[in-house]
């Protein structure tokens, strides 16, 4: 298994979305950034359920970067607490995953 993550990021707006993946690509803290629009959230918030429309951010990167991913995103998003999650990539097109390799610092 190598150090390669996926890592699911949630914004409010297709702006807020683009701005970070802009600056997660130009920044080389990913190789590849996927926007989702329009998912529907539900979620606990201070004590009461909630629904929202949010934006999908599903970016490839390295374990090793996930730190600067965290502190790039809550740095530029407009959540109070904002989802960071990432997950290990167990497996896939080893081409591809090298080609993460290559892209982030």
């Amino acid at each position: 298994m190598g150090e390669e993550v996926v890592i699911f990021i949630t914004a409010g707006t297709d702006k807020e979305a683009k701005k970070i993946a802009e600056r997660l690509l130009d920044q080389k803290k990913a190789a590849c950034v996927n926007i989702i629009p329009g998912i529907d959230s539900c979620f606990w918030w201070q004590g009461k359920k909630e629904l929202a429309r949010e934006v999908l951010l599903i970016a490839k990167s390295k374990a090793s970067s996930l730190s600067d991913v965290i502190t790039l995103v809550k740095e530029m998003h407009t959540y109070e607490l904002p989802e960071i999650i990432a997950i290990p990539i167990v497996g896939g097109n080893q081409d591809y995953l090298n080609w993460i390799k290559e892209e982030v610092i």
